[in-house]
């Protein structure tokens, strides 16, 4: 199961909901900063997981006015996936794989001023985005459940270490540039 699968079936597994139910989801838990879910792919894979059993969609009438929706209801297979996708992704350590590894890995091979101006606007998105989530965690904090609290608070602290980090590589390498014009 892809992570875009796992977590569209988890969002089910909370309660049973349309696609754009689903995506209104995704962008106020800021979800795409940690899977892969394109707003385009919601659709395909909602009709993916259904073929496989795992949901099944109902047409049904809102509350109020407007048309029919599909409304996707988890099953028991489905249930039985979650739950073991679940396990798997929680026992399962997170891959290092970024495009930044591999620009550190090269960076012998740029000029220094080249790689602090790099290095410095990396920072500022990264205070930028630290400053976004911080702002979209409190609008929601008292409301949400435990896990998803728990998905807020690691992603600030794995910024917050991110940012540390390049803070002192980015001081590192001003030594480095300030012994070479010497």
């Amino acid at each position: 199961m892809t992570n875009a699968e796992m977590a569209i079936l988890s969002l089910i597994v909370e309660r049973s909901r349309h696609g754009y139910e689903i995506e209104q989801v995704i962008e106020a838990r800021e979800m795409r900063n940690w899977t892969e879910v394109g707003f385009s792919s919601i659709y395909y894979i909602l009709i993916k997981l259904e073929k496989e059993g795992l949901v099944q969609g109902q047409l049904e009438k809102p509350s109020g006015r407007g048309p029919a929706r599909k409304v996707y209801h988890i099953t028991s297979a489905g249930l039985d996936a979650y739950h073991q996708a679940t396990l798997q992704a929680l026992s399962t350590p997170i891959p290092p794989y970024s495009s930044f590894l591999l620009g550190l890995s090269n960076l012998q091979n740029i000029p220094t001023q080249d790689a602090l101006q790099a290095l410095h606007q990396y920072h500022q998105k990264m205070v930028e985005r630290a400053e976004h989530l911080r702002r979209r965690w409190d609008a929601q904090e008292p409301d949400l459940p435990f896990n998803v609290n728990a998905l807020f608070d690691l992603s600030m602290t794995l910024i917050d270490a991110e940012l540390s980090w390049v803070t002192n590589f980015i001081h590192q390498l001003e030594g480095r540039q300030g012994k070479e014009n010497d």
